[in-house]
């Protein structure tokens, strides 16, 4: 990863991660994969809020690691689960960014879902 470029948030990217403050509820096929009032919002520049929700907080036995891995030159080097329970449909459908850079350490250790590959996020 070395030969990555890696780029800080500033005033022309800005990143900032804050407690969502309200219960997160993700639900793929009539199942709850999960459940927090532990989220935090990852806002990064005009991208609308991802909620990351603590690993912790999450169904493992429907997640399915996946050899996909991206990279983002402000977060760093995403992996991703699949949700065994989605079909087709919830192919990583969830990344993490187990060595998040130090601008958004917060994220370590939570996940974030695609909205287009579950049933529904709900916050509140």
């Amino acid at each position: 990863m070395t030969d990555r470029p890696r780029k800080e948030p500033g005033p022309d990217h800005p990143i900032t991660v804050t407690p969502t403050g309200e219960r997160v509820v993700v639900t793929v096929a009539g199942q709850v994969v999960a459940d927090t009032t532990r989220a935090l919002s990852l806002r990064e520049a005009t991208y609308p809020a991802v909620q990351y929700v603590p690993l912790a907080d999450v169904d493992r036995s429907l997640l399915e690691r996946t050899g996909t891995r991206t990279y983002c030159p402000y977060k760093g080097e995403a992996s991703y689960y699949s949700i065994t329970v989605g079909g087709d449909r919830s192919v990583d459908a969830i990344w993490e960014y187990q060595a998040p850079y130090d601008a958004v350490a917060e994220i370590k250790e939570h996940v974030a879902f695609y909205p287009d590959r579950v049933d529904a996020i709900t916050i509140g």
